[in-house]
């Protein structure tokens, strides 16, 4: 059995093992098994959908509303993401989440709900947003190698910092794997290492960083950018409420020692000086 303090590889091939030699019960693992390719499937469609329409700065997707109407139908669909994922996340909405599931396995499948109905929304958001036409910027020559290396580095950045978080969370894939096992879901320890030795919210942070860096701006991407930037500053005030009840002291130390959103450069600085001057003023072993 896995524990909340277990490293994150160890807790991935443990749940993988419990797919390759699944608890017996076949109705329980058919339903798993849909539930794993519903989720992986709306998320890998969400995060291409994602990846491709921000590239161009929202100026190329499948919407038709026509203007004004347009306007109206693309801040419903941009405010139906963090509005509904809030919700889902307050304790109003995760006893709703788990009644979407038929008992005895709503529980247990709530992580995997959560990341299906997370990933349509940004799948609908991405996808029948209707372009504006209008094109402000689009970078060209160098800039646009820059410009795309940057917004690469920004994705570089959410996938680490998911998995530093605890992938099978993040990707819904503790829900359907638990139920595979049987078992109730183990979630991972409060995140401490990697990007949240930097900032307690790294994710919210690199997600943002790609609104921001893309080649093709537009009065699309700048809308897009406004919103959803605010949503990532405002949003993990909620999220440390429910870590500091879930955690209590542990978690409000790691509050203070750590910055909310920006990294402490200076500080950083400071402790590798200090490790330099230690490692160089260290005595060999056996020199004495």
């Amino acid at each position: 059995m896995i524990r909340p303090e277990d490293s994150h590889f160890k807790r991935l091939i443990w749940l993988l093992r419990g797919v390759i030699e699944p608890a017996p019960g076949k109705a329980r693992i058919v339903l798993a098994l849909c539930f794993g390719m519903v989720t992986h499937t709306t998320f890998a469609a969400a995060v291409v959908a994602m990846v491709v329409a921000m590239f161009f700065g929202m100026s190329k997707s499948l919407g038709t509303v026509p203007w004004p109407t347009a306007a109206f139908a693309n801040a419903l669909l941009l405010l139906q993401f963090p509005l509904v994922h809030s919700f889902l996340l307050s304790d109003v909405g995760s006893k709703w989440l788990v009644r979407l599931v038929p008992s005895p396995h709503g529980a247990t499948l709530s992580t995997s709900t959560y990341a299906i109905i997370a990933s349509l929304q940004l799948f609908a958001l991405f996808t029948f947003w209707t372009p504006s036409g209008v094109i402000w910027w689009q970078a060209e020559g160098w800039a646009f190698y820059l410009m795309t290396t940057l917004y690469a580095a920004a994705w570089g950045l959410l996938i680490k910092a998911s998995w530093d978080a605890g992938a099978e969370v993040q990707s819904g894939a503790l829900g359907w794997m638990s139920l595979m096992r049987n078992v109730k879901p183990v979630f991972p320890d409060v995140p401490t290492t990697g990007l949240f030795r930097l900032i307690r919210h790294p994710i919210y942070v690199a997600f943002a960083l790609t609104l921001w860096t893309v080649p093709v701006w537009t009065p699309d991407q700048l809308g897009l950018a406004l919103v959803l930037t605010s949503y990532c500053l405002a949003a993990p005030l909620l999220k440390e409420q429910r870590l500091e009840k879930r955690f209590g002291q542990r978690f409000q130390h790691y509050k203070k020692d750590v910055p909310y959103a920006i990294p402490r450069c200076a500080r950083g600085s400071r402790q590798l000086v200090k490790g330099l001057r230690q490692s160089l003023t260290r005595k060999p072993t056996g020199s004495e």
